[in-house]
């Protein structure tokens, strides 16, 4: 039973063991989760639900490989139980039971298109309640269909149960009022109304359906459905609630159903539950669904996964601003006449440039490196001057440096070895003006 369903929830479940965990693989697996249940005749709504759910649940979460597939099995199971429990539940026994305390009949329509079953089903209703000591009375509604009286008069007559009926053609609506005066009359715990069956494309059939059902004003209203067709009772059942807004289902043949589908979308379209599963063609071939049983069938038996690490947001912390620091900027090096302070603070202060330009062209010496060069070079001229500015060869006095070096003068910043960062200048950084 519903093995094609379920073989389809395993297969894709075992792709997402195949891969990592990752966002971008769940849409892909979801498609192919999409293709299996539309082969399984689980309508395009309730896949949305389904794809819906897995994603809120499993993105964002840490699952060992090893139990991915148990991971995806139980969401799924948990999606499709919610499906279940949002429907509700109608306990038959216990509502008519409660009209009887009144010493009022308890009424049920039922609905659906031919070849589902239908009469038969309402013939397993009727067992089941006679079974549970109520007394029942079926009403032949189903005036169109050759056959249709005689075929639910013999179940009747099995049953030893009464069959109100009147000839081919007659008003469906007259026909289910003179059940429940009959009913009423001779005090009768339920009333079991068989319509014709029709299909739900027929507007003019589908206003008969609310006639009767505006005449005997029934306190359940069932729609019977062939668990077979697939898709195809899913369709029925959306268009049978748009015009009667029925209460519960009942999936015949469910029994060599190999799908499943159905069941489910039924319950996610119309919102009604599923009451009973046909499960064969004797009387007593009628059981409650039961949603644990029909998961355990798709599913197996629960299993609880552990080891799955739901992703927890996390707290919002509020930081109090850090006390703003003004960053005072690095001096820039700009290529500048020197200042006054720095002209005191110069070696060659009191030295001449024709002296320092005379003493480097004749004793070849270059720019000074840092501060100790230069003061040496400074105590060197000095000590040359003082001895009288000798000469080792003749030189031509040096012209008078031109105003535009001096504008044009170079600075860069170097750290010596010994000692702090230097200004690296030229020889003529190191003069007065």
């Amino acid at each position: 039973m519903f093995e094609k369903l379920r073989n389809a929830f395993s297969i894709a479940a075992k792709s997402f063991g195949e891969k990592e965990l990752k966002e971008k693989d769940i849409d892909e697996v979801l498609f192919e989760l999409e293709i299996a249940l539309l082969e399984s005749d689980v309508a395009t709504e309730v896949i949305d639900a389904l794809k819906g759910d897995l994603k809120k649940q499993l993105i964002g979460s840490t699952v060992s490989k090893d139990t991915v597939d148990e991971v995806v099995k139980q969401e799924l199971r948990k999606s499709i139980s919610n499906m279940f429990d949002n429907a509700g539940k109608v306990d038959i026994l216990s509502n008519i039971q409660t009209k009887k305390e009144k010493g009022e009949s308890y009424i049920i329509s039922f609905m659906g298109i031919n070849g589902t079953g239908k009469t038969t089903t309402i013939a397993k209703i009727a067992n089941f309640l006679r079974e549970n000591k109520y007394s029942v009375v079926i009403a032949a509604a189903d005036t169109y269909r050759a056959g249709a009286i005689e075929q639910i008069s013999e179940h009747g007559k099995r049953l030893n149960i009464k069959v109100i009926a009147q000839n081919y053609g007659s008003d469906p609506a007259a026909v289910a009022r003179d059940a429940v005066l009959y009913a009423k009359s001779h005090k009768i715990d339920c009333i079991l109304i068989d319509t014709a069956g029709r299909m739900q494309t027929s507007k003019n059939l589908m206003d008969q359906i609310s006639k009767i059902n505006k005449v005997v004003n029934p306190d359940l209203k069932l729609f019977v459905g062939d668990a077979l067709a697939g898709n195809d009772t899913v369709s029925q059942a959306r268009e049978f609630y748009n015009y009667t807004t029925f209460d519960g289902a009942i999936l015949t043949k469910s029994d060599a159903d190999a799908r499943g589908g159905a069941a489910i979308s039924i319950v996610k379209v119309t919102s009604s539950p599923i009451l009973y599963l046909g499960v064969g063609q004797e009387y007593k071939d009628l059981k409650p669904f039961d949603k644990d049983v029909f998961l355990e069938t798709l599913f197996g038996p629960e299993e609880v996964v552990e080891g799955v690490k739901k992703k927890v947001p996390e707290p919002k912390v509020e930081l109090k601003p850090e006390p703003k620091v003004e960053l005072k900027p690095e001096p820039k090096v700009e290529l500048k006449p020197f200042s006054e302070q720095e002209m005191s603070e110069d070696p060659f202060t009191g030295i001449s440039t024709n002296d320092i330009e005379t003493y480097s062209a004749l004793f070849d010496v270059p720019p000074p490196e840092n501060d100790n060069q230069a003061r040496k070079l400074a105590s060197d001229i000095q000590k040359w001057i003082s001895t009288g500015r000798p000469k080792t060869k003749q030189t031509d006095e040096p012209k008078s440096e031109p105003e535009s070096e001096l504008e044009t003068e170079k600075e860069t910043i170097e750290e010596s070895k010994d000692e702090k960062p230097i200004k690296k200048r030229s020889l003529f950084g190191w003069m007065k003006k």
